[in-house]
């Protein structure tokens, strides 16, 4: 319950906040997650696509392409489950589950243990790696196959100390929000 009332919050936040926040917030958060050592040494990177309220990652899969790395993007098969398939450009993307962008059929599948960078949207999250999603379980039931980095991409104003977390919970490694990078003290890496 506890989970859902801060989703209900954070959700409801969204609306207050201006256009032109989002954009800098958005620009300095890919700005700064492409800077990453992580990101620069990654050869497949895991990155979702922003949707509506989400933070605008087309700057960084844009520069994953142009760099030359393996971009692998989520696209969900059934509830609670999504699988990474590979895209070669943002014209791979097509419409899918609740209308986000997914790669369209016949991309190629990128498995768990290729990914060595995971770019991953949240509501919220803490800086002990604590990370609040939508609800469905999708990211953490995949971050549990994988061994690579996790960066959660966060506005700072979403920013929530008190994070109800449960033994199924998958922790962060690194914060990106728009003032700058935490790395988790306590990571399991």
């Amino acid at each position: 319950m506890k989970k859902q009332r801060l989703r209900e919050e954070l959700l409801e936040k969204r609306k207050f906040l201006s256009g032109a926040y989002y954009q800098m917030a958005d620009e300095r958060i890919c700005m700064l997650a492409a800077e990453l050592p992580e990101f620069q040494q990654a050869e497949v990177v895991f990155c979702y696509v922003g949707m509506e309220g989400e933070i605008n990652t087309r700057p960084l899969l844009e520069k994953a392409l142009a760099e030359g790395k393996r971009l692998g993007v989520p696209r969900c098969e059934k509830k609670g489950v999504m699988q990474v398939y590979e895209i070669h450009s943002l014209q791979d993307l097509a419409p899918g589950t609740f209308g986000i962008l997914e790669p369209a059929p016949g991309a190629g599948l990128i498995r768990p243990e290729e990914i060595d960078l995971a770019l991953i949207p949240c509501l919220t999250c803490n800086e002990q790696g604590a990370r609040l999603g939508y609800g469905g379980g999708y990211y953490d039931r995949y971050l549990e196959q994988t061994a690579c980095t996790r960066a959660a991409l966060c506005r700072e104003l979403f920013l929530t100390d008190d994070i109800p977390v449960e033994e199924h919970d998958q922790q962060m490694d690194l914060i990106v929000t728009e003032t700058g990078v935490t790395h988790v003290k306590n990571s399991q890496k």
